[in-house]
């Protein structure tokens, strides 16, 4: 599931809704939403995905960014 279109770090921002994989759904695919609280990933972006913290403490990368 993972794709070569996921968003840019400068396109999130804390507060954004947003969709992500989390380490162990990688095999599924399967995404979870949340609001982003911190951005983990430095660079401006990532093959995976930027990895960020999603309110309630869980962490994944960025699938999509969700409006």
């Amino acid at each position: 599931m993972i794709t070569d279109a996921t968003p840019k770090r400068s396109e999130i921002q804390i507060g954004t809704r947003v969709a992500v994989i989390e380490k162990q759904n990688q095999p599924s695919g399967v995404l979870t939403e949340g609001v982003v609280v911190k951005l983990l990933t430095k660079s401006p972006t990532h093959p995976y995905g930027i990895k960020v913290v999603l309110t309630g403490g869980k962490v994944g990368r960025v699938q999509k960014i969700i409006q």
